[in-house]
């Protein structure tokens, strides 16, 4: 059976619909098939590149967890646990990290971000490292594909090709992972055009209180055509955000609207907000209602399961680079 596998840091209490669409509901769509095995872990780990405060972390790995299972991730089709517990991840990474150049580690795009801002000397070493922690986390379960955005391939890349080193240097040892990319979701856009990112303030947050899901939608900028007047959906923010929610006959009843005109931005706006809060609300509801033993209780049968696979495949590493003898 073919494996799936994604993962979410907690940064934040509040994810945004674009971890939703490119990560979270492709999982769902995976399990809900019934013909792979899909991995869901908390990138807890990931996130203290960044955040130097645990409670924080404790609180935000809960509060993802919960997002997970409130969203349709089921922990009964799909292994939910946390890699930080587990002890082959951490081990994993100093393995791929002794055969991982520090130039092929320079091609990484969050570090060519830190030369360009001149905040390389306040980089830390984790975040230079992040990759290599990304691929153990997908290398150590021989998973098949990886559901990502477009911004999130080059993670996919890396691993693919520090498993290759590894396979050279010491024979076949892992799978090499595929990107998932599903066309339409490759880079979700946010209420300003550009990708949908925490760090834009341009998001549209899975937890935001209706009022100010109503300020986003309202503030999204709009052409500067008439309501008669012929438009290209696809030039149009509002539409951008709005295709997500909408199943194939309503998309091309909007789109015709936009290209033969006589639809106004305002209606377009105020039906986004339709859509956005039936969407959003039940997910609310539902996170409300999960308490956190219930979070620890998944989180302690998911690791018990998948840490087996994960001590097989370490075991096997260690036999092949001499550890164990």
């Amino acid at each position: 059976m073919k494996r799936v596998l994604t993962g979410i840091k907690p940064t934040s209490d509040n994810l945004h619909i674009g971890n939703y669409f490119a990560s979270i509901k492709q999982i769902i769509d995976f399990q809900e098939i019934g013909e792979y095995e899909t991995f869901m872990f908390l990138a807890n780990m990931h996130s203290l590149t960044a955040i130097h405060d645990g409670n924080f972390i404790k609180e935000n790995s809960l509060s993802a967890i919960k997002t997970y299972l409130a969203c349709g991730i089921n922990p009964d089709k799909t292994y939910i646990y946390n890699p930080a517990l587990i002890s082959a991840h951490a081990e994993l990474n100093w393995v791929l990290s002794c055969i991982t150049n520090v130039g092929f580690m320079k091609r990484m795009h969050a570090y060519k971000d830190a030369l360009a801002k001149d905040k390389e000397e306040k980089t830390t070493v984790g975040t230079f490292c992040y990759p290599i922690l990304m691929a153990s986390d997908i290398l150590l379960y021989d998973v098949d594909y990886v559901p990502v955005g477009k911004d999130q391939k080059q993670h996919v890349e890396y691993a693919r090709d520090i498993a290759g080193k590894f396979n050279n240097l010491f024979g076949d040892t892992f799978k090499l992972p595929q990107a998932k990319i599903v066309e339409n979701l490759a880079t979700i856009t946010g209420i300003d055009g550009r990708k949908m990112s925490k760090s834009y303030n341009n998001y549209i947050g899975l937890f935001d209180e209706n009022n100010l899901l109503l300020k986003k939608v309202k503030s999204i900028p709009t052409m500067s055509l008439g309501v008669n007047e012929p438009k290209n959906p696809d030039e149009c923010n509002v539409y951008n955000i709005l295709k997500l929610f909408l199943n194939f006959e309503e998309d091309k009843k909007i789109r015709d609207g936009y290209i033969q005109g006589g639809l106004s931005f305002k209606e377009i706006k105020e039906f986004l907000y339709e859509k956005i809060i039936n969407f959003t609300n039940p997910i609310k509801e539902k996170k409300e209602n999960i308490s956190d033993e219930e979070v620890q209780k998944i989180l302690k049968n998911g690791n018990s399961k998948v840490e087996n696979i994960a001590n097989d495949k370490i075991k096997d590493i260690y036999k092949k680079v001499g550890f164990v003898f």
